[in-house]
């Protein structure tokens, strides 16, 4: 083999383990660690068009699922990977949804559209949906009577941001501070899911979702309870068993 056809094979070489390696790092959501006003959180955004999004409830045998090991076992059993999972929405003590829960088309929570106690129902509250590759999150009486399909949705509450604009009964300098998670769609429909670090109050978190995000739409999921799977960050987030789970998969190698 001449000098310029090994150099030219070599750079074939070069060019093909870049794009793998380019290829296996955009395999997972993209996530990373900040402050914002004090506070630290982190973020991961997820292409629902790349990337398998799903909600996760129960195993095929009707168990509850409830922590992020036992997610993950069950899907390496589908030749898969769990890149990242998040507490999906709240639930009853006995762990069922508390609002809308449809998995793989199938609704097994109904829609809650009545105000009443607790976070639920501080309305607006608002559905996060997966629809092939788009994602959405909307106000629930909109979403209800837009006639919405979902292949998966969770509801929950409130809605921190609805069209740029956050909640009406969030405070600034508001002292009820706990560690918080959520959800939210930017305008070219990607999703960013975020948890804080630290005990925030909602305004400042609705406003990190909007002003440093950039999600015009954002749904709270939980707090208190909140907690990540991110294995490329190091963490493993254990705890009571959860409800609803957010998950990311990858075919496995």
């Amino acid at each position: 083999m001449c000098a310029a056809t090994s150099a030219m094979a070599k750079a074939a070489l070069a060019a093909l383990i870049w794009l793998v390696a380019a290829l296996t790092a955009n395999a997972a959501p993209q996530c990373h660690t900040d402050q914002f006003e004090g506070t630290r959180y982190t973020a991961c955004t997820i292409d629902p068009a790349r990337d398998t999004i799903r909600l996760y409830h129960k195993t095929p045998d009707g168990d509850l699922i409830g922590n992020f090991n036992a997610l993950s076992d069950l899907v390496e059993g589908d030749n898969g990977e769990l890149t990242f999972a998040m507490n999906a929405g709240m639930y009853h003590p006995d762990r069922r949804p508390v609002g809308l829960y449809i998995e793989d088309g199938v609704e097994t929570a109904r829609l809650q559209l009545r105000e009443g106690p607790g976070n639920f129902g501080l309305l607006p509250n608002g559905v996060f949906c997966l629809r092939g590759p788009k994602a959405s999150v909307k106000e629930s009486r909109t979403f209800d009577a837009a006639g919405t399909q979902c292949d998966f949705a969770t509801q929950s509450g409130p809605l921190m941001v609805e069209d740029g604009n956050l909640h009406p009964r969030f405070i600034p300098g508001s002292t009820s501070e706990f560690v918080r998670n959520g959800v939210g769609v930017t305008a070219d429909g990607a999703v960013v899911v975020a948890i804080s670090d630290e005990p925030v109050n909602f305004h400042r978190f609705a406003r990190l979702f909007r002003d440093v995000l950039g999600t015009p739409d954002a749904l709270y999921l939980d707090g208190k309870v909140s907690r990540i799977y991110a294995p490329a960050l190091g963490r493993n987030g254990i705890g009571l068993p959860m409800g609803p789970i957010l998950g990311v998969v990858t075919p496995a190698d």
